[in-house]
């Protein structure tokens, strides 16, 4: 959502009418992850993708139907259905995809949201009767910050999209025969935060800002740590990490790398990143460095699952020579762990509603 969110208030400022459509499930290779998305405009324009182009114009011609018709729709495409083939889906994967008009509101607060760099469960009823299909509920960790249903199962939903920030991973619920939610996880933007204005940190803050991260530095030694050195990062922390940290707002987005061999700056780092939800945490060092640094850590408590996170020595190994391919190789191994993290396991059955429950139509 983040990718298109500035064209689409730029189609809401002009009254476009517009169709969202996005990716729920996916088996085999599907090109797309779970969360992609593209949006369509009845005058033709097209943003974003679900399928990489194999599946878009099918996808195209159910947002123009739900447009028309006020209808959302659920889609799957697979090798299995003769449909797969005519739209293009013949890589042997299949993907599922809700398709339905978008709601202005919701998309208001996406932006309030993306805003503060904070973490959001879009909760979308993809499956139920008529005046129910394409309901969304938004949450912000702690509250509704949108209307829905406004009856007493909001409260147990509400419960559903907790566990979803716990684990980190967006996830369908099948609440009855009648009722299925996506849960969808929209993670703030990707960040790295590197601990060391070293040699290494200006190639691999480069690198990152490349693909799309945001960078911190973290350096209380002026000669390192300076906007000379890093002029492109989007936040510099001149302080020690204890209370670097403290201005930081750490996700399960978030990678930090330390860099200094220096057991002042690095371990107060890594104790705080391997017991927070970051998604990556790795430290420079050979292996024998990692050993002292793992004993250390140990005595002042660190659990060993804890240190288990820890990607020491950092970065994949290319036989990397100068800190440019030093910096390549960790923020290779940065990508790879972002793209491995936990992805939903197919849908969750739930029987959080008797028989004879029903919904209120959206508000």
């Amino acid at each position: 959502m983040r990718e298109i969110l500035t064209e689409l208030e730029r189609w809401r400022d002009d009254d476009k009418e517009i169709a969202l459509a996005t990716v729920i499930q996916t088996w085999g290779s599907s090109p797309r992850g779970i969360g992609s998305k593209m949006a369509l405009s009845l005058d033709g324009n097209v943003i974003g993708s679900v399928s990489g182009g194999c599946v878009e114009n099918a996808v195209i011609e159910a947002g123009i139907n739900a447009l028309q018709t006020g209808r959302p729709k659920l889609l799957k495409y697979g090798v299995a259905d003769e449909i797969a083939w005519e739209v293009g889906l013949a890589c042997g994967g299949s993907i599922e995809i809700f398709v339905k008009p978008l709601d202005i509101n919701s998309l208001i607060k996406y932006r309030s949201v993306i805003e503060d760099e904070g973490q959001v469960v879009n909760a979308t009823i993809i499956r139920g009767s008529e005046d129910l299909l394409g309901c969304e509920l938004l949450f912000n960790g702690q509250n509704s910050v949108t209307d829905w249903l406004g009856n007493s199962w909001d409260g147990q939903i509400h419960d559903f999209a907790s566990d979803i920030f716990s684990q980190g991973t967006s996830r369908r619920v099948v609440l009855n025969d009648e009722i299925e939610i996506f849960f969808e996880l929209i993670l703030p933007m990707p960040t790295l935060i590197v601990v060391g204005g070293v040699h290494i940190a200006v190639a691999l803050t480069s690198l990152a800002k490349t693909l799309g991260y945001r960078t911190i530095i973290i350096d209380p030694r002026k000669a390192w740590g300076n906007e000379e050195r890093f002029p492109e990062v989007d936040q510099l922390i001149q302080a020690w990490p204890d209370e670097a940290f403290k201005q930081i707002k750490v996700t399960h987005s978030t990678a930090i790398a330390t860099l200094t061999h220096d057991p002042k700056l690095d371990d107060p780092a890594i104790k705080f990143a391997l017991t927070g939800p970051a998604f990556y945490v790795g430290a420079l060092g050979s292996r024998s460095t990692q050993a002292k640094r793992r004993e250390r850590l140990l005595s002042e408590g660190l659990e060993i699952a804890h240190l288990d996170r820890l990607h020491g020595p950092i970065g994949l190994n290319i036989n990397a020579q100068n800190p440019e391919e030093i910096a390549l190789a960790i923020m290779a191994e940065v990508v790879e762990s972002y793209r491995k993290r936990k992805q939903p396991e197919g849908k969750i059955e739930a029987d959080l509603l008797p028989p004879s429950a029903k919904f209120e139509a959206c508000l």
